[in-house]
């Protein structure tokens, strides 16, 4: 299983431990903004979100209109996307007013 997100057709952010990508798709949903993987850093207290769906194409970030934190067990917290993922270098923030 593997920490991965989608960002759905209305612009929600969805995270869960899954295999595939669309396994976090709910019955009608579509995902147009692509998907990554995540991980939570502990020692900065942040969300970090990188990579891309081989299935649904690479994360279109800047359409995230809302999180849904219950999707990963997690409390609202600072999000950054890694466009030069690995190397975490630049951080591009997503989203500042949904936590």
């Amino acid at each position: 299983m593997y920490l991965k997100f989608i960002i759905n057709q209305d612009g929600v952010l969805v995270m869960g431990n899954v295999y595939q990508h669309c396994e976090l798709l709910k019955l009608g949903d579509r995902c147009p903004y692509g998907g990554g993987l995540w991980r939570y850093d502990d020692t900065r207290g942040i969300l970090l979100l990188y990579g891309r769906s081989f299935a649904f194409g690479p994360p279109s970030v800047e359409c995230i209109k809302d999180i849904d934190w219950e999707s990963a067990d997690l409390q609202p917290c600072p999000v950054f996307f890694l466009p030069d993922w690995p190397d975490e270098g630049r951080l591009q923030p997503v989203g500042t007013g949904l936590w």
